[in-house]
């Protein structure tokens, strides 16, 4: 077994499993699809450690962990459409990709779609659109859609994508401010009524024009 392979299955049975995430269709999906294959040439060698890795433009990926944690909270089926804000490198759209029907990845920075585009092609994974564009207040889908997940924080939870959601459906959302960012999942119950749980804490960077307003102190 190569190095990275190793470092591969260290990954999903000494960092995610044992940080809760038991879903076994979650840890199959993260043995499955390389990390490393989604990561700049100079990340390689950091590919599966549990930190999150530089990508252009100042963004980052999420920790192994923390993917590994919103993906078993989503608890996606074969028959989930899901709506991704901050498509960065591309390898948390791939695991969704695989856990779901169709992924609509919207990304701020064209050049990092296109970066995706070519990994996902790489990875033959065919049933992902990827678009471009500012998602902090909300993105244009032209039905409701099972699932959302932004994977940056917000200020607050832009109410464009509650109402996206379809009556049963779920956004995935980390608000507030660190050191203790909540990770929420938000279910649309009927058509005027939403249902949050607080999940548990972590810290992310937040989203561009996600941020919160200013405070000026006198």
């Amino acid at each position: 077994m190569s190095l990275l392979n190793h470092a591969h299955t260290n990954m999903v049975i000494q960092q995610v499993r044992p940080s809760d995430v038991l879903n076994d269709t979650v840890l199959a999906v993260m043995t499955d699809i390389a990390r490393a294959d989604f990561v700049d040439e100079d990340s390689v060698s950091m590919a599966y450690a549990d930190t999150m890795l530089a990508i252009a433009h100042g963004q980052t990926m999420l920790t192994p962990i923390q993917e590994g944690r919103f993906l078993q909270a989503l608890d996606l089926t074969p028959e989930t459409n899901v709506l991704e804000i901050g498509t960065g490198s591309g390898y948390f759209t791939a695991l969704l990709a695989k856990l779901s029907n169709h992924v609509i990845s919207v990304e701020y920075y064209a050049d990092l779609s296109e970066l995706a585009a070519k990994r996902l092609a790489e990875a033959d994974i065919r049933n992902v659109t990827l678009t471009v564009g500012d998602a902090s207040q909300g993105w244009p889908l032209v039905e409701r859609i099972d699932t959302i997940v932004i994977t940056a924080a917000c200020a607050q939870v832009p109410d464009d994508y509650l109402q996206s959601l379809k009556v049963g459906g779920k956004l995935l959302i980390v608000t507030g401010a660190a050191p203790a960012m909540s990770v929420q999942l938000i279910t649309r119950v009927s058509e005027r009524e939403w249902q949050p749980q607080f999940l548990f804490e972590t810290v992310i960077p937040y989203m561009i024009h996600g941020e919160p307003s200013q405070q000026f102190e006198f």
